[in-house]
């Protein structure tokens, strides 16, 4: 049996379906080598290929994960149907609470056969967290959900392209939080997953990572704050010393030039827009968001549900797209077996 990838559908109200469906009819999914199966809504997903004029059927099928297919333009998609909502009756960007029940279906189903190892990976598809927590899902979001279902404490956020990859040591923050939540512990915990999992899942041997310093001009000597003396060289020595090919604090205005030509495998970033920014100038629409530190692979679009576009057939599926690819690269790095 093939181990195939399994794409989570998200929110059925948002673009999700659509993207799914566009880079589907595209044919887009043909060259990633493995199945793919979408953890999903077979009539959501039928209804979202109409926005392409695409006159598709939905049948039973009697595949071992799948349970339905989708069936345009002479291509076949795999459906999990893990919920049998009323398409016709929803409304593009409103979610209602059955639909943030199935949004978490999808994930955990997903998860789960992951960790069996009858999934080679899980690419997920935008969520609302409003929704999953009306659901009564108490997670604030999908990477911490997954984290929850995998039994892991630390997981670290990389946002990623093909010239540029970045990993945060703290995420949805405000700024003036960040210098108190940062510790040499946080820090090297992050450095110390971003290098097991380039190592495991990216086929680095060494992988190169550059740590950013958190004040302008990495500090200068204690003139602009001390966090780099006090906190960031001693994560990067202890990293160090562990065999990890860790340098820094680099000054984040001049260290993206030298990354993004190749000089760095990833990027570690004290905080979010000291990533994301130079990260979406290069991938705005082709980013990944990938959850390292999990015992699974997960990537996922680099975007929401899109609410103005949901709907209008117009949201760009290259996030998705590359998601998938990286998936699959990822999961082939790894050894994951294709057979």
């Amino acid at each position: 049996m093939h181990t195939p990838l399994i794409l989570t559908m998200g929110d059925p109200t948002g673009v999700g379906p659509e993207i799914i469906a566009k880079a589907w009819l595209d044919g887009a999914f043909e060259s990633i080598g493995r199945p793919l199966l979408v953890a999903g809504d077979a009539a959501v997903l039928q209804r979202a290929t109409r926005l392409f004029d695409a006159n598709s059927t939905v049948i039973e099928s009697a595949g071992e994960l799948a349970t339905h297919q989708l069936r345009a333009r002479g291509r076949k998609l795999a459906i999990r149907a893990l919920s049998q909502l009323p398409a016709e009756q929803l409304i593009w960007g409103q979610p209602d609470t059955a639909c943030g029940r199935a949004m978490v279906a999808y994930i955990d189903w997903a998860c789960d056969m992951c960790l069996k190892g009858q999934a080679a990976a899980m690419v997920t598809g935008p969520i609302n967290k409003q929704a999953i927590f009306a659901a009564g899902c108490e997670a604030p979001g999908h990477t911490e959900l997954l984290a929850r279902r995998c039994g892991v404490e630390k997981v670290v956020m990389m946002l990623a392209g093909t010239r540029l990859k970045v990993c945060l040591a703290t995420t949805h923050l405000a700024l003036t939080e960040v210098p108190e939540a940062l510790n040499v512990e946080e820090i090297l915990a992050t450095i110390r997953i971003t290098d097991g999992a380039f190592r495991r899942f990216f086929g680095c041997r060494q992988p190169r990572l550059a740590v950013l310093a958190l004040n302008p001009h990495a500090g200068e000597g204690g003139r602009f704050g001390d966090e780099e003396n006090r906190i960031i060289t001693p994560a990067i020595e202890a990293a160090r010393a562990l065999g990890i090919d860790a340098t820094g604090p680099h000054s984040a205005d001049t260290l993206f030039h030298f990354a993004a030509r190749g000089d760095y495998d990833a990027v570690i970033c004290m905080y979010h827009d000291q990533g994301l920014i130079p990260l979406k100038l290069l991938h705005f629409e082709d980013g990944v968001n990938t959850t390292l530190g999990l015992p699974i692979i997960r990537t996922s679009v680099d975007h929401g549900t899109a609410y103005d576009l949901a709907g209008t057939g117009r949201a760009s599926c290259r996030s998705l797209i590359a998601a998938v690819n990286m998936a699959a690269e990822m999961a082939g790095k790894s050894g994951i077996s294709n057979e």
